[in-house]
């Protein structure tokens, strides 16, 4: 079995995805780039039930899937076309948040409202509504991985990208966080998002850009 590591890594963070309540029964999808392959959640599991040797691996540059048995999760263009547009991915998180679910039911945009938010995930992109697991799909996530960690997908769900699984799963966590905190907002008034300025302010903090390096690091 190879890259025992990445599917180590991925089993722990499949299980915190599963505790974290961001997926519900065989919900979701993951994956971890190692070198030219990546290794991805298998169709039919749950995550939280899915063993080392189970991951599937899958060539980059071809699509070829070289673990034979199980089937890829239905998700795999997704994730494939992902990594080919951007190198500097190293994982990719996929998952159906309650919050972030509603949030594209009423809204489409997600502000940048409080500090760990711009400093940790910075502007959510947004995909309306496509039908999942198509090529549709998958080419519009490549389009906006160049550009965002973090997608939410209308009436779907989340992306989230990262040089790592800790960066991804932690950045679903905040902006999951974030859906929750506007939608409360709205339902009181009129939420009030940090101001553009704010926003480069926080980010060129040489606290928070340590903090972001040891978050990359870091498993």
């Amino acid at each position: 079995m190879l890259n025992v590591e990445t599917r180590n890594e991925l089993c722990k963070y499949a299980k915190k995805i599963v505790d974290s309540g961001l997926v519900v029964g065989p919900g979701g999808n993951i994956s971890a780039r190692a070198g030219d392959k990546m290794y991805l959640s298998p169709s039919g599991f749950a995550l939280e039930e899915i063993e080392p040797e189970q991951w599937i691996e899958v060539d980059i540059p071809t699509g070829d899937i070289t673990d034979i048995g199980l089937r890829p999760s239905s998700e795999v263009l997704m994730h494939l076309y992902g990594y080919r547009s951007n190198p500097d991915i190293g994982a990719m998180v996929h998952t159906h948040p309650s919050h972030c679910i509603a949030f594209t039911l009423v809204e489409k945009e997600l502000p940048v409202m409080f500090p760990d938010q711009a400093a940790l995930v910075g502007r959510t992109a947004y995909i309306p509504y496509i039908i999942p697991t198509t090529d549709l799909l998958a080419d519009a996530v490549a389009e906006k991985v160049t550009m965002a960690s973090s997608i939410l997908l209308g009436n779907h769900g989340l992306v989230t990208t990262g040089r790592n699984l800790r960066e991804a799963y932690y950045r679903t966590q905040v902006v999951e966080e974030s859906a929750k905190i506007y939608l409360s907002a709205k339902a009181a008034g009129t939420p009030v998002p940090l101001t553009d300025q704010e926003v480069d302010d926080i980010a060129a903090l040489e606290s928070e850009d340590y903090r972001i390096q040891l978050l990359q690091k870091m498993k």
